[in-house]
């Protein structure tokens, strides 16, 4: 069965795959922030998707809803607006699903199907903390990851930490409708994931290299 987040969004095993006890709620909330709606949470839904994350414990993570969302949100006086909340939740939950669809693809024919399947264990919302990789993009001249996460998975007893940049695109002049760019790989903290970027490096390397010119 799935497992319930609860409504205070602490960050704890328990929670959501999204910290919203830092400024990460506030990230997501600048990018579709809107001030000419009516603040009615009267008017929010109390529906929550199931994800398809599965945890370490049973069942997978559920995200919260719309009311809870809100709630989170203004509880840390990040002065959120209803009508925004039928835009971002869904939003972040599309944009989660796809950081765990990246990081399944890090975990591919890694062992992790022995046991079960990989497992996200815990996570924290960083979106103060730029990665290296993040300030040396920014030092070429990028723009700024606007969220940063890291997760813990389980692969069968062994602990990897991901690291998740978020990145906004360009926004389609047509339907108004923001992209995003998630740049996603295990943080170097055992030398399991330093192979990985390793073996990641090389295959890109080799692909590159035989593209025709």
């Amino acid at each position: 069965m799935a497992s319930k987040c609860p409504v205070d969004h602490s960050a704890s095993q328990d929670s959501c795959p999204v910290d919203h006890t830092s400024q990460s709620t506030s990230s997501w909330s600048r990018i579709f922030s809107s001030s000419n709606h009516q603040n009615s949470p009267q008017t929010l839904s109390s529906e929550r998707e199931i994800s398809s994350i599965p945890k370490a414990s049973d069942g997978n993570w559920v995200y919260p809803s719309e009311q809870q969302f809100f709630a989170a949100m203004a509880r840390k006086n990040h002065n959120p607006q209803a009508a925004d909340m039928k835009t971002i939740v869904p939003i972040h939950n599309a944009v989660n699903e796809r950081a765990w669809f990246e990081v399944m693809k890090w975990e591919a024919g890694r062992g992790g199907e022995a046991c079960g399947g990989v497992k996200l264990v815990n996570f924290k919302g960083r979106p103060n903390d730029k990665s290296p990789r993040a300030r040396w993009k920014m030092f070429l001249g990028y723009a700024a990851p606007f969220d940063r996460h890291d997760w813990v998975v389980d692969r069968c007893g062994l602990q990897m930490r991901y690291i998740i940049d978020f990145y906004t695109g360009r926004t389609d002049p047509a339907t108004n409708k923001v992209s995003f760019y998630l740049d996603v790989r295990p943080a170097l903290d055992n030398w399991e994931a330093v192979k990985m970027r390793v073996q990641s490096f090389w295959g890109q390397w080799l692909g590159s290299s035989r593209s025709p010119s």
